[in-house]
């Protein structure tokens, strides 16, 4: 790994700080990481250096601030441009196409994990869980037309999209075991298993994917803590 003035602010439970992780390590560059204490408190850094969201993630290369996941992995991509494949397409049209699924997955489908995590009614679980069920089946169709028949949504290598919903992988199966149901199966999307396989075991992602188990803990917690903040005082 080659930079010594890169730094993460980020925590580790984050889908959208592994994306900047991820990022990093295909393009082999080094950074310092530096945790912050979410939910409980946020650092002076962490609130200089994304004043106007005040979240995580920021990449901080060398005293410029980056901040929102899939800027900064756009941006690490044009920066270290002689690492590694490119994250995204030179061709244009492919671009667009990967920038859109991208896209779908931040303001669609990750929208609807989330609620089918802290849903407070069976009822608000349900209609989150048709909706998740539905995303990964429009998403097997977006691989099959992306991957061109590779291992990745970039074809050989881990692109844009891999990145945006690789992510949440580690989420995915710790939401489908608290609801009871493989919300990527065999079934419905069996080239999205063959996708995640390949996604996890990289060189680039095995070493920074959470740990399940402690990602579940870390999710019961975060949804009680939600449900506590959303419920009617008296």
């Amino acid at each position: 790994m080659a930079e010594s003035n890169v730094m993460v602010l980020g925590t580790w439970a984050s889908p959208f700080v592994l994306r900047v992780k991820i990022a990093l390590h295909l393009k082999s560059v080094n950074y310092e990481n530096h945790e912050e204490n979410l939910p409980e408190s946020k650092s002076d850094l962490l609130l200089k250096s994304n004043p106007v969201y005040k979240k995580v993630p920021v990449l901080i290369h060398g005293h410029n601030p980056i901040c929102e996941s899939l800027i900064i992995v756009e941006y690490i991509d044009e920066v270290w441009t002689t690492s590694a494949s490119s994250i995204l397409p030179s061709d244009a049209y492919e671009r667009a196409q990967s920038r859109f699924w991208a896209a779908y997955v931040e303001d669609k489908f990750f929208p609807a994990l989330r609620r089918l995590l802290i849903g407070a009614t069976e009822e608000d679980k349900k209609a989150a869980l048709a909706e998740v069920v539905e995303g990964t089946v429009v998403l097997e169709g977006a691989f099959g037309e992306l991957s061109k028949g590779k291992a990745f949504f970039g074809g050989d290598n881990i692109g844009f999209v891999d990145i945006a919903l690789g992510s949440l992988l580690g989420w995915i199966e710790v939401i489908g075991k608290q609801c009871e149901t493989k919300l990527v199966s065999e079934a419905k999307t069996p080239r999205l298993v063959q996708w995640a396989d390949c996604f996890s075991a990289h060189e680039a992602v095995k070493d920074v994917l959470p740990e399940v188990d402690k990602l579940a803990d870390f999710g019961l917690k975060l949804r009680a803590k939600i449900l506590k903040a959303l419920a009617p005082t008296n």
